[in-house]
This record gives structure tokens, sequence and C-alpha cells, in this order.
């Protein structure tokens, strides 16, 4: 490595770097954090500008109380320039704001660098942050489940879609690498996104919160010559970051389709899910998580449909009455 120093700037703040780190960070890499991306969500995101630089620090160590290391493993920024930047705007994790009481679930996209599972990670390597979003728990500010929106997607063709790598899909077959993309935020809280696949399949993720619950929702159109059967979509709830769910059972939930809860040690507390189309619901016990996995009706070229899901916490011992108190709020309807 050459030793000569040389300075740069990011987000006003004036930093050293060794030459050959700042291009190997110019190149997206950080020399200095290589090892750590075996462990990586989908290798390091340089942040494309200051007020990009700031929002996801904020995320995560706000919100996400991310480490140092962590956040070189999802940003590709050495520790240095990380601390410097931290220092200069504040963003350290006790000034995280107070939120209102009354305000909607914190829904935020998943910034990656630590890996959303604690088991079966051989299942899931480098996940794609552009599929996940937390959200918060109103019992406790650091307590987060990590959504998979959506994990997967088959069809009769095969493979479609897939939110990290495990098994071969339709595009790693033929060599071909999907484009990184990145939720957009909006300013009442959600988010949204769409991926069009390389043979014309298009699908688009919402998650809108409020106080009461975030409501999802899944379209997906075909944009193929050919019609498309045996539609059938993952969607993931993982629990290793909520206090109290990070249990490794299927003993603490509850499968009353299309609702999927799962109770906390204590037994007080509940995270809930359902999808409308529902075929499967169940649980992964390694990750931990759950799913209400969505089948959609065949489709014809150039035909689009529309699921709705349902996330909610639940305070209380009757899960089954609130799995009707939620039925009776007309969740699936327009």
């Amino acid at each position: 490595m050459i030793s000569r120093v040389v300075e740069t700037s990011y987000g006003g703040i004036r930093c050293c770097l060794l030459a050959g780190l700042l291009a190997a960070f110019l190149a997206g890499v950080d020399c200095e954090c290589s090892a750590a991306l075996n462990a990586d969500d989908s290798g390091p995101r340089r942040p494309p500008s200051d007020d990009e630089l700031k929002y996801w620090l904020q995320n995560m160590v706000w919100y996400h109380r991310f480490t140092t290391d962590e956040i070189r493993t999802a940003t590709g920024l050495d520790a240095k320039t990380i601390l410097a930047v931290q220092k200069e705007s504040g963003i350290v994790p006790g000034n995280r704001p107070a939120r209102d009481k009354d305000a909607s679930l914190l829904v935020l996209p998943y910034p990656g660098g630590r890996h959303p599972r604690i088991g079966f990670l051989e299942g899931a390597v480098d996940p794609q942050r552009e599929a996940k979003f937390s959200v918060f728990a109103p019992w406790d500010p650091n307590s987060y489940v990590v959504v998979d929106v959506p994990e997967a997607i088959w069809s009769n063709l095969g493979l479609t879609y897939l939110a990290h790598t495990h098994i071969d899909t339709i595009w790693t077959k033929q060599g071909i690498e999907l484009p990184k993309l990145e939720w957009n935020r909006r300013a009442d809280g959600s988010l949204d996104i769409e991926r069009t696949l390389p043979n014309g399949i298009a699908f688009g993720v919402k998650a809108v919160p409020s106080k009461e619950a975030v409501r999802m929702e899944m379209w997906l159109r075909n944009g193929t010559d050919q019609r498309l059967t045996d539609l059938r979509v993952q969607m993931c709830v993982m629990t290793k970051m909520a206090a109290g769910f990070a249990e490794q059972t299927n003993k603490n939930k509850v499968f009353t389709n299309p609702y999927v809860a799962c109770r906390s040690e204590d037994g007080k507390h509940w995270i809930i899910t359902a999808w409308e189309g529902c075929q499967r619901p169940w649980g992964n016990e390694q990750c931990p998580c759950f799913h209400s996995d969505p089948k959609f009706p065949d489709l014809e070229p150039g035909q689009r449909h529309r699921f709705r899901g349902w996330l909610s916490f639940y305070e209380g011992d009757d899960i089954q009455a609130e799995f009707a108190r939620i039925e009776a709020t007309g969740w699936r309807q327009d």
C-alpha cells in the first residue's frame, strides 16, 4: 500500500486517508473491512450524498443501534470517517429524538450490515436490503422485527426471485445479476419499491404505518408473453432483534390462517402478521421467523394482481380474540 496521505471530505468533515484505502473506497470496497463482508448484507453501499449519509447514520445509530463495525460493513466507510461524521452531525445513541406517544409505528428500511437471522445462515447468504424493512415495537423502541417482503417468488418458470443467495434462481442459472435497489421513503413514514425482472415480470411492495398496524400490499404483473402459474410468494418476519422473541422454537407461535402470531417469552406480548391469499402459514425455528405466505392467481400476459398484508403488535392473553378484532377492521378491503 502507498503510504502517502491524502485529504478528502465527506459530510463537511476533513479526513485523512491512505491513498490505497481511498482508492479502494472509491471503488466501492473498504479494504479495512473486507474480512467482515462474509457477514454482510449484499455488500457495502456507499451513501451517494451528504444527506443520504446523515440519514443512514441516523437509521443505523439511533434506531438499529449498530456498532461502528456494522456501519462499516453496511456502508464501506472506514471507522475514522464514520466516527468523525457522527461527531460533526451529533448522531450518537444517546440523543435519539423522542417519539410522540400517538405516533404511527416506526417503519425504516433495513440498512444491511447485520444479518437479520440467528441461525440457518447458510440458507440466506448476502441478504438483499431492498427486500427488507424494520418495524419497531410500541413497547420497546430498541426492539424490532425485520420483514422480508418478498423473500421469494416461485412460478411455473422456477424460482423467479430470491432476496438472498441460497439456491439458484432462473437468473443466477443464466449468470444474470439483478440490480441493487433502494426503498422510496415517503413523508408520511411509508415505504414503497418496484422491481422489473429481465423477462418483464414486475412486482412492487408498499408498507404504510399507522398507530395500530403496518398495512402492506404487494402487486405482481405478468409482463411476459406467456401465462404464469403456480405463483407462490414467501413473506418472512424475523424476530432476532425483538427482545423476548429470539427463542429458536415454533412452540411460541399460533397459526390460524391467514394469521400467524409469535408470543414473547414472558407471555405478555405478541407480533402478528397476515396476508390475503395465504396458502401456507408456518415458521422456521432456526432463523427464527414466521410466515403468512400467499399464492397469486394465474396471470395471463399483461394481467396484474394485488394482495394486502398486515403486521401489528398485541399485549394481552386472548390471541384468537385479537385475530377476530383485526378481521373486523376490514383490512383486506380497499
